[in-house]
């Protein structure tokens, strides 16, 4: 049998350890790294102490990273150290002009970079059911690919680079606003003397229902929101990403306009390092 490539990830926080447990158990080495010497030292490939060390040792790097910043940084290093032919993938929720601007540098290195958010949350990472929306060169996908099967139950090709980044803001809007949503329908529920436990028994069994009902409706019902699947500060981040791709677009985004305030409110008030799930306890605390 032929020996797996390895395969580097650099931003080791939820989502990058979790799919790197994925590759790892798959027999492919993982080379990884974080800024955080605590994420390095609980990683569980082989940890480096750099991006360009990540660079030099694997030609396929996934990218999970916090900021544009971040991703400016680690593209300048990945341009200077990648060898010609490799591929990199960048997976995160950024502003599509960041990601552009990181493509054509690579591009002029002889690197490809795909633009592959995902769909889900730590809890979808953690068990390998994330949603893959791929975009760039083709080769450079198909190359990629298989990676992507360990890490997520399906992939979508959407085409050029970009499209990733586009369809990931249509899939965020719609987490932001059911995450509220959902939020206000337990808080609902509870004015009305409903328990919380059979609120989201009866409305998940229902056409009421949605995704993040479903998956954090539960936090909801018990009034817990840590550890986070996906902090509420990082939605807030994501959608004013969204807010402003939109306005740029002319296209209209009322629900997430109504959204933003109460998701600004609630990092005022502490929250933010919680689960989106607190909009719940935001909510209980106005009412």
């Amino acid at each position: 049998m032929a020996e797996k490539a390895p395969v580097g990830i650099i931003g080791l926080g939820v989502m990058g350890s979790a799919m790197s447990r994925h590759i790892i158990a798959a027999g492919h080495e993982v080379i990884g790294f974080d800024i955080d010497p605590a994420r390095r030292g609980e990683f569980p490939g082989s940890a480096v102490q750099s991006a360009a060390d990540v660079a030099r040792r694997a030609q396929m790097v996934l990218l999970s990273l916090p900021s544009s910043e971040a991703l400016a940084k680690v593209a300048a290093e990945l341009a200077t150290d990648a060898s010609p032919g490799s591929v990199a993938v960048e997976m995160g929720t950024l502003p599509l002009a960041d990601k552009e601007a990181a493509h054509a540098l690579l591009a002029s290195s002889g690197i490809d970079l795909l633009d592959a958010p995902v769909s889900g949350t730590g809890l979808q990472a953690a068990d390998a059911t994330l949603v893959v929306y791929s975009s760039g060169e083709q080769a450079a996908h198909q190359q990629v690919a298989p990676i992507f099967d360990l890490i997520g139950k399906q992939t979508f090709f959407l085409g050029s680079f970009g499209n990733g980044s586009r369809m990931k803001f249509v899939a965020n809007l719609l987490v932001a606003v059911h995450t509220l949503a959902a939020a206000e329908a337990h808080q609902l529920g509870s004015a009305c003397g409903l328990g919380t436990e059979l609120v989201q028994e009866v409305i998940a069994a229902g056409v009421g229902s949605s995704a993040m009902f479903e998956i954090r409706g539960p936090m909801m019902a018990a009034d817990t929101y840590d550890p986070p699947s996906a902090r509420l500060a990082i939605i807030l981040k994501d959608a004013g990403i969204i807010a402003d791709h939109a306005r740029s677009l002319d296209s209209p985004t009322p629900l997430l306009d109504a959204a933003i305030p109460l998701y600004e409110a609630a990092v005022e008030a502490g929250l933010g390092n919680l689960d989106a799930a607190a909009l719940r306890q935001l909510l209980a605390e106005l009412a």
